[in-house]
């Protein structure tokens, strides 16, 4: 969890919040995702999230559902920490991962974007530094990422990589590992950091030969 003065403390987080459903994007506490804001319904989101606690709602469509409305049941809400209007019309920006929440009720808006109320009960944890739990795993994790950069032929600044810590770098690459939407959504919804740590690794190491999902905990 980040420690900037600007976060929210959790007793303190919105009680509405708009979303910005985007399949296979996710963003997970203390990770940073860049964002090209184009539609109009979503600039007025940005504008309105900007005047007021500057937070968004990340979250994934259902994958299996007919109605491309239905959303996955839990997002991870962050903060806008940069921001750059385009002579273009579009709005660049970065949004760094606060708090992970569940999806209640939805309320009406004459905005265009979807306002939720979000229940954050599940995930106070996000605000705690688990580093001490799993800093025993991070050779490890750092061998399975290797492993599994090689097999995918990608590249990596490792020097930068070996210096996040395990929680860092666990949450950064769910984000940004080509991965299915049902995997990412799977590491989000995890709650225990050790529980997503085995099931990240089970990712790298048992989803090297032949793709498929895991189980959701």
């Amino acid at each position: 969890m980040s420690d900037s003065p600007f976060i929210a403390p959790y007793n303190q987080l919105p009680e509405t919040l708009p979303i910005f459903p985007l399949t296979g994007a996710i963003v997970m506490p203390g990770s940073e995702l860049p964002l090209n804001i184009f539609e109009p319904r979503y600039l007025n989101m940005v504008s309105d999230a900007l005047s007021t606690h500057r937070m968004i709602g990340m979250i994934q469509p259902e994958p299996n559902a007919r109605d491309a409305k239905v959303l996955c049941h839990t997002g991870c809400a962050g903060r806008i920490t940069q921001y750059r209007e385009t002579n273009d019309g579009r709005i660049e920006m970065v949004l760094s991962g606060v708090c992970r929440y569940d999806v209640g009720e939805e309320l009406p808006t004459t905005r265009g974007y979807r306002l939720i109320v979000p229940d954050w009960s599940r995930f106070s944890d996000d605000y705690t530094d688990h580093e001490d739990l799993l800093r025993g795993e991070h050779d490890h994790l750092i061998r399975m990422l290797k492993r599994y950069f090689d097999a995918k032929g990608l590249q990596a600044d490792w020097s930068m990589l070996e210096r996040l810590s395990t929680v860092s770098l666990m949450n950064s690459l769910s984000m940004a590992l080509p991965i299915s939407e049902q995997d990412k959504q799977a590491l989000l919804e995890t709650v225990a950091p050790a529980q997503r740590l085995h099931t990240f690794t089970s990712l790298l190491g048992g989803g090297l030969q032949a793709p498929g999902s895991v189980t959701r905990h």
